[in-house]
């Protein structure tokens, strides 16, 4: 099936010829969501030539399917933190995201992008989401937020309590994509769409290798969520998650505030309005992209859980994101390797891009125009941080090695048996024993190779989305094997096995 977002159902991008790819820059981003539209943008207003470059369309990726939280309560984020980084480090991250949340607030100001003001929660419902809620709230304390602690917030079901910040944002993301995108174009900045980039090689200057044509520039921004460059191991130090989210009309009680729970399995919810009044976002049940058995049992379930919390709700969207979460617990913002000052990369937003996506176009705005941002040293690419986080990345990367022992030796069905039943799909040996994707969609029956061509995952069957999802680095494929998304640079040949 196709999951389309309650966002890019409102505001559909038209699917138009792939732009074609040329000249000289002085900088070239790749990757057209809320980071390279955003950087993309200062640059342009600062006088320089900048060419945005987006393999599909513009949102295509984590922003037009985020819930769109401009918030600096993060669930239980900044405790994250604080268990692998300095207080300081905490104290940076928290500035960083509020300076973001100003620089977003002032923008729609200005552009008349709609935006609506909430309180933020953290809230629990059971004993060790209550510790969990607690701790946020003294970090949060501690790093200066004004947070407070609440018995009751207007939820219909039982809770025990919940941290608050008030006058927190929440929006319409490509609402405020397609305003980044227009004013990028009206400061002299290039925008191509339909063209992914294959290769980015050579230095002074750097040369960009698209389907369409090829671009130098002095500089080239990576901006893809995961960078799709393997020089700097960054998919060595972070996980891919996939989280989904539920649009419902009608549902009672509404709600009034922004809330993420501190327990597990997670859930968000918030408002927006709608055609007929509110509408109910419903989200969570996130897991490693690649490693649920069913995506879609994730999806039923929410909506259960939502027709039993708020009765009268009627689904109307489903949809899914991916984001990436760093073994060191704080984003990546800066040369892709060290010494690499024509080659930068920002990520690992951990699902809080709408904050920290513009706090990395700030800090690479600064970078590349000279300026000084203090809080930026806490994202740096290659900060000491980052050792702190060696631990988790081992554990990280001793995940990946399971997961690609076992994609290889699990046991696979032969060839030759029936074709799978109605939206789903199975991995198979070929004739020369090779594993191959077979899936059933729409009656037709299609193969394509259920090796991922970056590192050699064997894919699995996403039984929500009707795609091949690699369990190792988060590389995802369509049934026809077309690239969707993820560190991976091209996509599966067909198979005829």
């Amino acid at each position: 099936m196709t999951l389309t977002s309650l966002w890019r159902d409102r505001l559909p991008t038209e699917t138009t010829a792939a732009g074609v790819v040329e000249g000289h820059w002085d900088v070239v981003v790749i990757g057209a969501g809320i980071t390279g539209l955003t950087t993309g943008l200062l640059l342009a207003r600062a006088g320089r030539s900048v060419a945005v470059i987006e393999a599909r369309q513009v949102g295509a990726g984590t922003t037009g399917g985020s819930t769109a939280k401009v918030s600096v309560l993060q669930g239980t984020q900044l405790s994250r933190i604080a268990r692998r980084q300095s207080d300081t480090a905490v104290e940076q991250y928290v500035q960083a995201n509020t300076e973001a949340q100003g620089w977003v607030d002032r923008y729609c100001a200005d552009h008349g992008v709609a935006l609506q003001k909430r309180p933020a929660y953290t809230y629990a419902t059971t004993a060790s989401g209550e510790r969990a809620a607690r701790h946020e709230l003294a970090v949060a304390q501690r790093a200066g937020l004004p947070v407070a602690w609440v018995d009751t917030p207007e939820l219909p079901f039982g809770t025990r309590g919940a941290v608050m910040l008030r006058d927190q944002t929440q929006l319409d993301p490509m609402e405020l994509l397609g305003a980044l995108a227009a004013d990028l174009r009206s400061h002299g900045g290039t925008l191509v769409e339909g063209a992914r980039v294959r290769h980015v090689k050579g230095r002074g200057p750097v040369t960009v290798d698209t389907a369409t044509g090829a671009a130098t520039a002095d500089t080239v921004v990576v901006a893809t969520n995961m960078p799709i460059l393997d020089r700097g191991g960054f998919f060595a130090r972070a996980s891919a998650e996939r989280s989904y989210c539920l649009a419902f009309s009608g549902a009672e009680p509404t709600v009034q505030g922004m809330y993420l729970s501190a327990d597990s399995p997670s859930r968000s919810l918030r408002d927006t309005p709608g055609p007929d009044g509110p509408l109910l976002l419903v989200g969570g049940n996130g897991h490693g992209t690649g490693r649920s058995a069913s995506p879609q049992a994730r999806v039923d379930d929410l909506v259960a859980w939502t027709r039993r919390h708020f009765p009268g709700a009627e689904l109307t969207h489903t949809w899914s994101a991916q984001d990436y979460v760093t073994s060191h617990a704080l984003p990546f913002v800066g040369p892709l390797v060290p010494g690499r000052s024509d080659l930068l990369v920002a990520g690992g937003y951990a699902k809080w891009g709408m904050t920290n996506g513009v706090a990395a176009a700030l800090a690479l705005s600064s970078r590349l125009l000279g300026g000084h941002t203090d809080w930026a040293a806490v994202l740096d690419s290659w900060s000491a941080a980052w050792l702190r986080g060696a631990p988790q990345a081992a554990l990280l990367n001793a995940e990946v090695g399971w997961e690609m022992t076992r994609g290889w030796l699990a046991p696979l069905t032969r060839p030759g048996g029936r074709a799978p039943a109605e939206g789903r799909g199975e991995v198979r040996l070929d004739h020369v024993g090779l594993p191959t994707g077979v899936s059933t969609v729409d009656g037709v029956v299609r193969r394509v190779p259920a090796v991922c061509p970056h590192l050699g995952g064997v894919l699995r069957w996403n039984d929500a989305e009707h795609s091949w999802d690699c369990p190792l680095h988060g590389s995802r494929f369509d049934k026809d094997g077309e690239l969707l998304e993820g560190p991976a640079t091209c996509g599966l040949r067909p198979s005829s096995a």
